[in-house]
């Protein structure tokens, strides 16, 4: 063999090789893997700062082990603990601020601490208040739109989004605009305010889809009511629940403009797969079950998480449900009060049955189908569910609805007078990474407990384990082992309902 010859053989050789290992070794993700049971998550810490509302929202600084913690109990208020010496947590110092009507969430990264805080007013604008972890020095304050519910940072640092929720006074005579604002950190913190204006036009055919713009005299801008944040792992793209609209918008996070709205549909109760338990009515004696009925619901997601698998993103939604009970305008009604149409519902004596149907609580704003003033359809408000949607497209992959209740009912937690109205109340959902399995960490305000879902498998959820939390567990925030105070996975559960931080670990294998 000549030279020639020689080294395009070997060139050859060489690709081949090349292409082999590419194709073969596995990606790097730089995130080692830590060896634990991931059905054994146990409190492993707890700290109780106060009564209701002292604990809400967590945000958790790796770089000076801090926790910091909304707390509305007595004024707008973050708590600061110190995790250093985990699993002994301590409590070091509370910024307060007197000024502001109320505070909503908290967010941290590469040493900023986010802070949304309501303004003087909940209809006024609210403000971004961004502090440095290590000595908790304000570096900005950033006016938003108003009421900012819910703010977090992309994943690389660059932008703090709020979620500005816009919710009316209880009278129904000021509404401002919902809104979500885009915060360019590397631009000296300036923002942008986006609303929903430009989807006027959508209208019909996101009602069509099931979205929800229902609010006495708003404009479509005004009745859009942002609630939680999730971002894409490259930091382009950001999803945002519209609770009581039923839908989720995606915001071009470079661009500053909000791209679409996705309306979520319904859930149709009179299939097997979504049985409810709809009535808690105890003097029937009727056994907690979960059972067919002629309703469907809509989803109404309160928490977002993002997540990818197999190269596709999805999106877990926390459907809740929420509703517009204001003085000035309430949107809710149990099923006996409103008149039935015969035809749609040929039993509807039998129906409007407290242990039946009667007691659970519907909305009245849909369902009068066509016009006649009686109600054609019953809506049910929330799907008391954890659902997954592909965060392109929007289709639904999974729901974990009726396992989810059924798991709750066999472990004797279920509060049966609960069933009128959102059941275990799916509040807070998290996915996360344990051992190379992607966990979806479900909290349910209802029955305090988290159930933890392995979605790998995003069409195919598997459930995993069950346990309690304190009393109506609001913020769900996990800690990656490397983050973690002490090297393992961390799961920190606020509740609001009695004040006390809990901290979950699972065992090492």
């Amino acid at each position: 063999m000549n030279c020639k010859k020689l080294f395009v053989a070997l060139l050859v050789a060489t690709i081949a090789l090349s292409a082999c290992k590419k194709t073969t070794e596995p990606v790097d993700t730089g995130e080692p893997i830590v060896a634990e049971d991931i059905a054994s998550f146990k409190e492993t810490a707890s700290v109780d700062l106060g009564g209701e509302t002292a604990a809400e929202i967590t945000a958790y600084d790796p770089s000076t082990k801090k926790l910091f913690v909304v707390s509305n109990d007595g004024g707008a208020k973050v708590e600061v603990l110190d995790l250093a010496s985990y699993p002994t947590v301590t409590k070091i110092k509370t910024l307060l601020y007197a000024n502001n009507a109320g505070i909503n969430s908290v967010a941290v990264s590469n040493g900023l601490l986010a802070i949304a805080l309501d303004g003087a007013s909940k209809q006024g604008n609210g403000d971004v208040a961004i502090l440095k972890t290590s000595d908790l020095s304000e570096v900005k304050k950033v006016t938003v739109g108003a009421m900012p519910d819910m703010v977090t940072f992309s994943p690389d640092g660059n932008y703090i989004l709020s979620a500005n929720e816009g919710e009316p006074n209880d009278e129904y005579t000021v509404d401002p605009i919902g809104t979500v604002s885009v915060i360019n950190i590397k631009d000296n913190y300036s923002v942008k305010t986006l609303d929903f204006s430009a989807f006027e036009s959508q209208r019909a055919t996101l009602v069509a889809g099931g979205f929800r713009i229902y609010g006495p005299k708003a404009s479509f801008a005004q009745d859009i009511e942002p609630e939680y944040i999730a971002v894409s792992s490259d930091s382009k793209k950001a999803y945002v629940t519209l609770q009581e609209n039923n839908g989720v918008a995606e915001v071009d996070i470079i661009a500053g403009t909000i791209t679409k709205i996705t309306p979520l549909g319904t859930r149709d109760i009179s299939l097997a797969e979504n049985a409810w338990d709809v009535s808690d009515d105890e003097k029937s004696g009727k056994k907690i079950q979960l059972e067919n009925w002629p309703i469907k619901a809509f989803y109404l997601p309160d928490a977002i998480s993002y997540f990818s698998t197999g190269g596709t993103s999805y999106l877990a939604l926390a459907n809740e449900g929420d509703t517009r009970a204001w003085k000035g305008y309430d949107e809710e009604a149990r099923v006996k009060s409103l008149k039935l149409d015969p035809t749609k519902f040929p039993t509807a004596a039998t129906l409007q049955l407290d242990a039946n149907l009667g007691r659970l609580t519907v909305t009245k704003a849909f369902g009068d189908t066509d016009g006649d003033g009686d109600y054609d359809e019953l809506y049910a408000t929330g799907g008391r569910s954890m659902s997954i949607i592909n965060a392109n497209t929007g289709a639904l992959i999974a729901n974990v609805g009726k396992d989810l209740e059924q798991r709750v009912i066999d472990a004797g937690k279920y509060d049966d007078t609960r069933s009128d109205n959102k059941g275990v109340e799916v509040e807070g959902v998290t996915v996360a990474e344990v051992n190379g399995k992607t966990l979806a960490f479900i909290g349910m305000e209802r029955v305090d407990m988290i159930a933890v879902y392995d979605v790998s498998t995003p069409s195919a959820p598997k459930f995993v384990q069950l346990f309690g939390t304190g009393d109506a567990p609001e913020g769900l925030l996990f800690v990656k082992p490397k983050d973690s105070p002490n090297g393992r996975s961390l799961l920190i559960v606020a509740s609001e309902g009695d004040g006390v931080v809990k901290f979950f670990q699972p065992n090492r294998i």
